[in-house]
């Protein structure tokens, strides 16, 4: 889970190394045509109907060039809103407001589009047990907020990094020698709260997973006939995952399989933005 607490005490160099992309130099369009001292204020539009997630950050690319700047909205991160609506106003140095217009409004933008997709794959869900979660297939250096954003959308995170949590795929099978090993390797050197999860592909590797003592078990592109017969099977021994080729369309009869979670890529690498524009800029000075 990403702690909001957290995500704020990390952000800022993300952000900082978002702004140094857009600006190597100078930002020489503003620069040639608004003078340093010139304040004004320009409105945040939604374009588009959907979940909002990000303001915190957007708010911020602005404060790290004017620190005197501000953003008044009476909107928060997991409100619904609608297209067309003024989420609120920004003021401060019109040379601010104009160079890091791209840099804050893409962050919001795609925030504001994973918390939104992940709404919409929860209401699909929302009258089963199973869980949503996300998965590491991220935007490198974007994770944090990714994964924040799928939260403000009514999504679960599954492990942050590598450091989180076990997760024994294929390829830690194959380099291990098979389920049995791997699984016993991990629980030789991982503290013993931590739990274990392992892919498997097919009913023998859940029969693997099971004999090995495995937590969780991910099934992992299995169509539904063989999902079934793997839940049944795995009964309370242990949880179930599902994950591969997860689409919203599939959602509701992966939940009525009876698993306890389904992991999402598409969550993070799929999602459209949800379009916001800065429009009406006027000059207070």
């Amino acid at each position: 889970m990403v702690a909001y607490a957290s995500m704020k005490v990390h952000f800022e160099d993300y952000i900082r190394a978002a702004l140094k992309e857009d600006i190597t130099s100078e930002d020489i369009t503003t620069n040639a045509i608004v003078s340093p001292e010139k304040q004004g204020c320009v409105q945040l539009i939604c374009k588009q109907t959907g979940v909002i997630a990000g303001l915190d950050i957007f708010r911020h690319v602005f404060e790290l060039l004017d620190p005197q700047a501000r953003f008044d909205t009476e909107y928060k991160d997991g409100d619904f809103l609608q297209n067309g609506t003024m989420v609120g106003i920004v003021y401060g140095n019109v040379r601010a407001l104009l160079t890091g217009e791209r840099t804050a409004l893409n962050f919001l933008q795609r925030m504001s589009g994973i918390a939104s997709y992940t709404n919409e794959c929860v209401q699909v869900m929302k009258l089963y047990k199973t869980q949503l979660l996300d998965t590491r297939k991220t935007t490198p250096n974007l994770r944090i907020f990714e994964k924040y954003a799928v939260k403000v959308g009514g999504g679960n995170n599954h492990r942050y990094n590598l450091s989180d949590g076990i997760l024994i795929k294929d390829n830690h099978i194959g380099a291990a020698g098979g389920i049995a090993e791997a699984v016993r390797l991990a629980k030789e050197y991982a503290p013993f709260v931590r739990k274990i999860e392992v892919e498997a592909e097919t009913l023998e590797m859940v029969d693997e997973a099971l004999q090995a003592g495995a937590d969780i078990i991910m099934l992992d592109n299995m169509d539904n006939e063989t999902l079934k017969k793997a839940v049944d099977r795995i009964g309370s021994k242990a949880q179930t995952e599902c994950s591969g080729n997860v689409t919203k369309e599939r959602l509701k009869e992966l939940c009525e399989i009876g698993v306890d979670y389904i992991s999402s890529g598409a969550l993070t690498h799929s999602a459209p933005i949800l379009d916001f524009s800065l429009k009406n800029l006027k000059s207070l000075n």
